[in-house]
This record gives structure tokens, sequence and C-alpha cells, in this order.
């Protein structure tokens, strides 16, 4: 073996027992998390209304209707969600308790369909450990982001190390060996499993360090861009007109509603931000598909008067810029449907298992190593 692989495989070999833990942790939840939307479907009947030809109810009428059990709520707290004819909407919020908290609502009643504490909520939980691992935000961050880190790396030597030095073992490093003992079969998988997921996986480590480190994105959204910010692109929403503001005429939510309604017609999701307590931009986000969170339009409103102060729509933003929108739906697959999730989800547990993997060929070396040579009689 080179001295250049004897260095990356020992390279290798430690971070990989450093870091497969986290990884095996943050890869097995992801993989669970995947298919969250199409278990809930499936588990939670309030999610789904029967599609009507009525007008949807405004978002002012679902916050009351949310918040008639929660009269300590500020409205302008809530978040609310339209998803689409066939969907539910939300009003999410945090409670005096400090529980945050999704009311389900018939869109075109207003009917209160079911109430949920996500603290208790199983993919809320499975969320957690899969971006914080149940540790504060702050270390976890770091922790998290240090694994994930080492797993791209680990991608990488991996590949090197994959690689055959002669044209013969070519293709044995394509396949499985099944009929094999039980620890050539487990190398096999360790290499030839790695080999097949690293280009995805590699996708899908870095789509989760963009989240939790926006500004590793940056770089590459200014690469696209040809290296030039695109001027469009950077809000500047300034708010120095307060003092002078005329007040709304209708609740602030429901002139957001109307106009992004208006304005991105064929958009199934609606996301409306808190509208605060005036000192900040109202926000909205309008997104083509119910779920999937690449194509959108964004919208700042005045806090006071309503005023549309700031659109964004997908049509007119640069490269650089759709590739930052749809790094979530690169992240759990679902830029490709259905198809697409069950390959993150494929690619994901096989990520899971490349640290069981390879401990147990380190282990085995290891132990090895340590026996005696027999004695040879004279």
């Amino acid at each position: 073996m080179s001295t250049l692989k004897k260095t990356v495989g020992k390279l290798h070999l430690w971070l990989g027992l450093a870091s497969g833990l986290i990884v095996f942790i943050v890869s097995l939840t992801g993989a669970i998390f995947v298919f969250q939307d199409d278990i809930r479907d499936l588990t939670e009947p309030w999610r789904k209304v029967e599609a009507q030809t009525t007008a949807l109810v405004l978002p002012s009428r679902l916050q009351a209707a949310a918040l008639a059990r929660h009269p300590g709520v500020d409205a302008a707290t809530t978040w609310v969600t339209y998803f689409g004819p066939e969907r539910s909407a939300t009003v999410f919020f945090t409670d005096k308790s400090g529980a945050p908290t999704q009311v389900y609502l018939n869109p075109y009643t207003g009917r209160v369909l079911h109430e949920q504490d996500l603290r208790t909520h199983f993919f809320t939980i499975v969320q957690e450990i899969h971006m914080h691992l149940l540790l504060p935000e702050a270390v976890a961050k770091w922790v998290v982001g240090g694994g994930v880190s080492v797993f791209v790396v680990m991608l990488l030597t991996g590949l090197v190390l994959w690689w055959p030095k002669r044209k013969q073992e070519r293709k044995q490093r394509f396949t499985i060996k099944w009929g094999a003992r039980w620890r050539r079969v487990n190398y096999d998988l360790h290499n030839v499993l790695g080999f097949y997921a690293a280009s995805i996986g590699l996708v899908l480590a870095l789509s989760g360090l963009f989240m939790l480190y926006p500004w590793l994105l940056e770089p590459l959204v200014l690469a696209v861009d040809g290296g030039r910010p695109a001027p469009q692109e950077i809000m500047k929403t300034k708010l120095d007109t307060l003092q002078t503001a005329t007040a709304a005429p209708q609740p602030l939510p429901d002139i957001v509603y109307r106009t992004a309604r208006h304005l991105s017609p064929d958009h199934e999701m609606i996301l409306l931000g808190p509208t605060g307590t005036g000192k900040d931009p109202a926000f909205c986000w309008t997104y083509q598909k119910a779920l999937h969170y690449y194509h959108r339009d964004e919208y700042a409103f005045h806090p006071v008067s309503g005023q549309l102060l700031e659109t964004r729509f997908h049509a007119t933003k640069s490269a650089g810029t759709k590739l930052s929108d749809m790094n979530y739906d690169l992240h759990v697959g679902q830029i490709l449907g259905f198809g697409g999730k069950l390959v993150a989800f494929l690619v994901s547990l096989i990520c899971a298992s490349l640290p069981v993997t390879g401990t147990i060929i380190w282990w085995g070396r290891r132990n090895k190593t340590k026996k005696k040579p027999r004695l040879q009689a004279v």
C-alpha cells in the first residue's frame, strides 16, 4: 500500500471512531424523518379535509378559533399556514406554559379539528434528536456540525481507499461477495455500499451543514451567480415611517393573506409569519406545492398599515438563490418526489451502517494483531 493510502487510511480510521456514534444517530433519525409527512397523512386524519368550492376563511378567524382556549396568547405571535384545498390549515404558537402548540382547523369553516403539544409528538422528537441530539442548541450546533463535517471527510477519504489499484480488482469493488465468510461480507458492505452511497451521502451531509451554518452556503450561491451578488436578492426593507403610518382598515393577517393570494394565485401553500409588535415587517411566503419549499414567492408588509413593501418572486430569483431555496427539499430528497425520498431513505440507512461495519472491521484487525504467533516445533 502506498504511503498516501496509508496516511489516508489512518485519517479515515481515527476520524471514523471519533464521529461514528454521531453519524449513526443523525443518519438513522434522518432516515426515519424522510417519510414523516407520508406517515402522518396515514395516521393523523385531521391533516386532511374534503375540498369544497367555497372560499377559505381568513387567517384572523383561524387565529380566533385556535386561541379560544388560550386567551393569554397574542394573535400577533402566531404562525398561520394554508396547505391547499384538501388539507387542514394550522395555527402555531407557544402557549403560556411554554409548550409549542399546533392547532389544525378546517380552512372552509374555521372549526378546530385537533390540537397538538409538539413536545410529545414522535416526529418532533426525532427531528430534535436529528438536529440537536437532545443537547442545548448552542452545544449541539458544534457537536452535530462537527460530526457531520467529519463524515464529509470520511466519505472522501473512503473513496480514496476504495479506488482499486489494479484492473482485476475493480469488479470485486462493485459487488458484495455474499457467499464469503461473515467478515468478508461485512468488509464488502462497508466498502461497496459506501461507494454507492457516497455521492448522495455528500449531498445529504452538505445540505444539512448548510442549514446548521448558513454562511457555508453563501460562497456557493455567489459562485453560481458568477461571483457577484444579485441586487434584487437582498432584502432591504426599512421601517422608518411607523410614526406616520395609518392603521390598516382590517386585521393585518387578512390583508397579508389576500395580497399574497392575489399575487401568487397558483400557489397551494401560504405561510404567514407573526405580525409582531410593529417594529419589524410582517412576512409571508407562498409555495407552489404543499409541503415543498423550493418554489416560493416572498413578501414583506408594513406592520401597521399593511402596505406591501417588498416582493421576491421565484421567477425573478437568481440561479444561486434558487439553489439556496431548494436546500431543504434536497436534504430530505423530496425535490424528486417519492422516488427522491426513497433514495434519501436508503442512503441514510447505508450511512448509519457505515460506522457499525467500519468499527467491526477495525475491531477484527485489532484483535488479529494481538494474537501471538504459534511456536513451531523444532
